[in-house]
């Protein structure tokens, strides 16, 4: 049910979301400096986005972090593995795609510098980036708000600050920036389908960890996790250039079809009390 305070949702969540970045910018530096690059890009999105959640269902309703919709709840891990592999095959028909019609062609790195150890860690962390991005942007921010002004704009809303904050990446495009908006619309409605944040991490999760190991960047960053690449002989607008397939026209048309998907596939129905306040039923 919408807020009768018009101010008060965007109070919440913009309290929230401050409260998070200020915990990047604090946490940031101090993970990089003892554990590296790839741990202060991963975990600190895990470790601020948990505190700053909790504190606003704390302040603004006085409800434990776990009822934004990381409960465990019956129905959790299908959801979960359900966005894993949805996305994962969303990322593999792109790469499919260019592959079947000769766009770009797998290459071994000379010297590559990979291990067993990065293979299995590297996951690890995908993981804790994507679940601390969803529980950042739809967790508290996108429920308060859509609890407030409805779904219809406070998705693509979130949304679209999703994709822009993506827009200072390495090689970032304007394609890119609407594939990210899209993505994160996606991952917006995903959330608001189950009621949970699973089936969003899941997929965050999913396509994330499945670009390094295809062999090609990932948001404008380049994570080696095999000893093969994927080399390109189709122009920027097929490829996505130095951001990588997020910024090709190839993963516009893959993110039609998952929406779709999306929208049709059996899910489990979990809680998330800023969606649906009032307990579910025993």
């Amino acid at each position: 049910m919408p807020s009768q305070d018009p101010l008060r949702p965007i109070l919440g969540a913009g309290v929230c979301w401050l409260l998070y970045r200020v915990g990047l910018f604090i946490l940031v530096p101090i993970v990089q400096f003892f554990g590296g690059e790839m741990m202060a890009v991963t975990v600190p999105q895990l470790l601020a986005a948990g505190i700053a959640s909790a504190a606003a269902m704390a302040i603004f309703e006085s409800r434990p972090l776990q009822e934004i919709g990381l409960g465990w709840q019956p129905g959790w891990l299908h959801n979960t593995l359900t966005g894993v592999v949805l996305a994962a095959g969303a990322a593999c028909l792109v790469v499919a795609t260019a592959l079947a019609f000769g766009m770009a062609s797998f290459h071994a790195v000379p010297n590559a510098d990979v291990s067993v150890g990065a293979a299995v860690f590297t996951p690890v962390l995908l993981f804790c980036g994507a679940a601390g991005e969803e529980i950042a942007f739809r967790g508290f921010t996108l429920q308060y708000l859509i609890r407030g002004y409805g779904a219809w704009i406070a998705i693509p809303g979130i949304g679209i600050l999703f994709g822009l904050l993506h827009a200072d990446n390495p090689g970032a495009t304007p394609l890119g920036v609407v594939n990210t908006i899209g993505f994160g619309i996606l991952f917006g409605f995903a959330v608001f389908r189950t009621h949970d944040l699973w089936l969003a991490i899941g997929m965050h999760f999913g396509w994330n960890v499945s670009l390094p190991f295809l062999g090609v960047g990932l948001s404008g960053l380049t994570i080696r996790l095999t000893g093969y690449e994927l080399s390109w002989k189709a122009g920027e607008l097929w490829s996505g250039g130095k951001y990588g397939p997020e910024a090709s026209i190839l993963t516009t048309g893959v993110l039609l079809l998952l929406a779709l998907v999306v929208w049709r596939i059996p899910v489990k129905k979990g809680w998330a009390f800023l969606l649906e306040p009032s307990p579910p039923a025993v």
